[in-house]
């Protein structure tokens, strides 16, 4: 369909201005919406470039594959492990992590002979605490949404009315943000964090996080929800399932989900 409003029509002549461009694809609202945009605008000179790397959910890399494929653009996983400056979970941990990963999409972008690198980056997002963000101006990365004042609400009206199905996905971050800074990260510590978080998921809560303190699960849930989801916990037995994942405590937080709850300011 056609969509007429200014804003959109801005980012379509942004778009169409960078000639052939590659998406850091995750599967989320802001990177599903720009490469929708991005294939109307540019046809085939667009490419999807997902990273794969541990602390990212396999769901979330199984539903790029989907999008991508169903939008009918090209894309490619670049599988990294969990970098060596990270392991400790630094408060600079997503400036660190932004820095290789969109140096690697650059030099493939590059390889392959794309004039830009664009993520989904969105002017909401300068209201949070967002180190990466200074990594991508760094690297010279586009962020169209943002180049044409495209806030969250303004991506998930236009999604939905282009038939997307993350216009309504909540919020994702990585598993690393589940976890207090300066935490050495171990692979069995994200793979229990991912499991309990995919059994709240299929539970009915697919905002959910699991806040891990070591051996306590603190579970975040928007709080609109907590009252349906504590009689939901119980009847699927949910502390007994995600005890059984290696946690001795599942705690709720009662002050519900709050983005970035683990962030401190950066020194």
């Amino acid at each position: 369909m056609v969509i007429h409003d200014k804003k959109y029509q801005e980012l379509q002549h942004k778009l169409k201005q960078t000639g052939s461009l590659v998406v850091a694809f995750s599967g989320g609202v802001d990177s599903t919406f720009l490469l929708a945009a991005g294939k109307e605008a540019l046809g085939n000179n667009i490419l999807a470039i997902t990273v794969s790397t541990p602390y990212v959910a396999g769901w979330e890399e199984e539903e790029s594959r989907e999008i991508a494929k169903n939008l009918g653009v090209e894309q490619i996983i670049l599988e990294y492990p969990l970098f060596e400056n990270i392991k400790n979970n630094p408060p600079q941990r997503c400036y660190l992590c932004k820095k290789q990963i969109f140096s690697a999409i650059l030099e493939e972008a590059e390889r392959r002979g794309y004039s830009y690198v664009a993520d989904g980056t969105n002017v909401d997002d300068f209201q949070d605490i967002r180190p990466g963000i200074r990594a991508l101006r760094e690297l010279n990365v586009r962020s169209p949404l943002a180049e044409a004042n495209l806030g969250k609400n303004d991506i998930r009206r236009f999604s939905k009315d282009m038939g997307l199905p993350t216009w309504d996905k909540p919020a994702y971050a990585c598993l690393l943000s589940r976890l207090p800074f300066n935490t050495p990260i171990r692979q069995e510590v994200l793979d229990r964090i991912e499991e309990a978080e995919q059994l709240i998921r299929n539970a009915g809560f697919p905002a959910a996080r699991v806040r891990t303190h070591e051996h306590i699960a603190r579970i975040e849930i928007p709080p609109d929800e907590i009252q349906k989801f504590v009689q939901i916990s119980s009847e699927k037995e949910l502390p007994r399932k995600i005890k059984s994942l290696g946690y001795n405590y599942v705690t709720l937080d009662l002050e519900g989900y709050k983005m970035g709850s683990f962030n401190e300011p950066e020194n």
